[in-house]
């Protein structure tokens, strides 16, 4: 069996485990749990060849427990349910070294194999490991989610790619027969996209293509070898960022040619629409914002429809969206708003909610001046009682600022009207 370069230099021990140092250097938020050998259940989060794979035969290894692995392209709920009772009949409920089942790819998976997982999760009969390049918080059941512990895995850094490098040229069997040269390494990093799995086959590429045994690297020769097309748009990569940063700037900039262009780009690349449509949700509220409400519900309705329909249809739906936003009204005066609050939480710490602000539930509650001299705005003219609902030493603050915009303006004018000066916007 020929196996590829990046399967016979997968680090087999943490200590060989290249990155995540936030997660696995001496003072990682894991690695004293995979000391222990009490690990939780959890989800792996990041872009492809980051080590997700690799880390969780690790933890299995570190602590000494069956390890068990389904794809989740692949697996069905029958298949998770043969796991579980194998695991159930292999582990040891009395101590906490359970069997644990990895996942990869969880994001795929549908609610009803995410709740085949439920109850072993819960009983202990498995810790469960699961992989994914999607964001979770989306992508993986709110019963599930809420049982593991996320931990997210970043693209590999030039030093760690140069590492690896290092080490397959030190400890392959195959490229130790050869005499290899790494002149200019550059390209090579670049092509990579930050993907350790993408930068080895890469690699074992130039390495194989190359009939003498002496072989010298070059950024010339990588680029010569390496097909343009495949780097037309990297999806984990520096350019997958650049990209979506640009589609976000011209919509913002208000103009339409920039936003479709990109959008295009990503399109053309394979992005993922679901991250796309998430991109023009989160604008729509922070550059939009109550300049243009409309543009939350129009962003919000996109995401479901592309959701069901996908390529190639979901292109005509993103593109409507991003010419709507990016020819609406722009303010980011909530998005200002809740960042200032925020901020003020943070400087002032939990003060203290005013007497008739609170709730009073109990005789005890009442008796201690809860909810007293509490004013229901409707029982006024207007719907409205000139009462303070901030904190005394916040008196007068203002967070939010009315944009400069048509129905902004119209917001400031009511605000005006009913606090009579109280407020400077």
């Amino acid at each position: 069996m020929n196996e590829p370069l990046a399967e016979r230099v997968r680090p087999k021990t943490l200590e060989d485990y290249i990155s995540q140092h936030h997660l696995v250097g001496k003072e990682g938020s894991l690695t004293h749990q995979i000391r222990r050998g009490t690990i939780p259940s959890l989800i792996l989060w990041g872009p492809p060849g980051t080590g997700k794979t690799t880390l969780a035969q690790i933890i299995a290894q570190e602590s000494k427990r069956p390890f068990y692995t389904l794809s989740a392209i692949s697996s069905g709920v029958k298949d998770v349910r043969e796991v579980i009772e194998k695991a159930k009949a292999g582990g040891n409920l009395f101590t906490t070294r359970n069997p644990i089942l990895f996942i990869d790819e969880i994001h795929r998976f549908s609610k009803a194999q995410q709740d085949s997982l439920l109850g072993a999760v819960e009983k202990g009969w498995i810790t469960l490991i699961g992989a994914t390049t999607e964001n979770p918080s989306f992508e993986v059941i709110p019963a599930l989610l809420s049982r593991c512990q996320v931990y997210i895995l970043n693209p590999f850094g030039k030093e760690d790619l140069e590492m690896l490098l290092k080490r397959a040229l030190e400890e392959d069997h195959i490229l130790r027969e050869k005499t290899i040269d790494l002149k200019e390494t550059e390209a090579l990093l670049r092509l990579s996209g930050g993907d350790a799995r993408k930068l080895l086959n890469i690699f074992e590429l130039l390495v194989t293509s190359e009939p003498a045994d002496t072989i010298v690297i070059t950024d010339e020769l990588v680029l010569s070898k390496v097909q343009k097309n495949t780097v037309l748009y990297d999806k984990t990569g520096e350019q997958h960022y650049d990209i979506i940063s640009a589609f976000i700037k011209s919509i913002r900039g208000s103009d339409p040619q920039g936003a479709v262009y990109w959008l295009a780009r990503m399109i053309e690349g394979g992005e993922d629409v679901k991250f796309i449509a998430r991109r023009l949700l989160i604008l729509a509220s922070e550059d939009i914002g109550l300049a243009n409400p409309t543009a939350l519900v129009i962003a919000n309705s996109t995401f479901q429809a592309v959701t069901t329909i996908g390529y190639p249809e979901a292109r005509i739906l993103l593109s409507e969206c991003a010419i709507y936003l990016a020819t609406s009204p722009k303010s980011n005066s909530s998005y200002m708003a809740i960042g200032d609050a925020q901020a003020a939480v943070k400087e002032h710490g939990d003060l203290p909610v005013p007497l008739d602000l609170r709730n009073a539930p109990t005789k005890l509650m009442k008796d201690l001046g809860y909810g007293k001299d509490y004013k229901y705005a409707h029982d006024y003219q207007n719907n409205f009682i000139d009462a303070e609902f901030l904190p005394d030493s916040l008196k007068g603050t203002v967070f939010y600022s009315p944009g400069d915009n048509s129905r902004e303006n119209s917001i400031k004018d009511f605000l005006t009207r009913r606090w009579k000066g109280k407020y400077e916007y």
